[in-house]
């Protein structure tokens, strides 16, 4: 009777080990990333005596939340251990496209539209899609594709109207499976498509004003 009383005390301290291995290893703190606006845009950019607000981009669960997300297979949705985003994933695109507006140097003011900031345009995002997506496995490494995909109306904030609406894609490879080389694909998908969005909209607003002079009084 003395053995199959060794070998539970036994199996109950390895069951206890595992578990504060488990407990240890979840209480690793997060690494947290960050991405960054855009400062480089076209020297040809009309500039625009009007306010803008930029709203919090509208996502779907998936995207809307300080997770990276990553699918293995079109029908799944993952994310990376022990990595995150400093915010959700929306209120990152607004604070960029804001602070990518600002080094535009071509807006009178932005801001977001939480700020009580009286627009005369306002710029609503919807953020279709911020993941990665694997490409490719073999039995040592997978290649994956960054896919950001964001829709922008432009608002017309005296005629409550949308004057102009668009989408914005950008797929990037990432140069490994690696959580650092996957943010900086994240990085580079996302500011190519913040510039697209931010010239296009400037260029809008500019041929609204010019064709709608009495539409937006000062």
């Amino acid at each position: 009777m003395i053995k199959p009383v060794l070998a539970l005390l036994a199996f109950a301290l390895i069951g206890g080990c595992a578990g504060l291995g488990t407990l240890q290893q979840a209480a690793k703190p997060n690494d947290l990333y960050l991405l960054t606006p855009k400062s480089t845009f076209s020297s040809a950019l009309p500039r625009i005596q009007k306010q803008i607000v930029v709203e919090e981009p509208t996502a779907t669960a998936a995207v809307n939340t300080d997770q990276i997300a990553i699918q293995p297979t079109p029908l799944q949705v993952q994310y990376l251990p022990r990595a995150r985003w400093v915010d959700r994933a929306p209120l990152i695109v607004q604070t960029l496209l804001v602070e990518s507006y600002e080094n535009s140097g071509k807006v009178a003011a932005v801001g977001r539209s939480t700020v009580g900031l009286r627009a005369d345009y306002v710029i609503a995002p919807d953020l279709r899609e911020f993941q990665g997506i694997v490409v490719q496995e073999t039995e040592n490494s997978k290649s994956v594709r960054i896919e950001v995909r964001m829709n922008i109306k432009v608002i017309d904030e005296y005629e409550d109207k949308i004057i102009a609406s668009s989408s914005f894609q950008e797929n990037v490879v990432a140069a490994s499976e690696q959580t650092p080389d996957l943010i900086k694909a994240f990085d580079k998908a996302l500011g190519r498509a913040m510039r697209d969005a931010v010239e296009w909209s400037i260029r809008r607003i500019n041929t609204h004003v010019v064709n709608n002079p009495r539409s937006n009084p000062n």
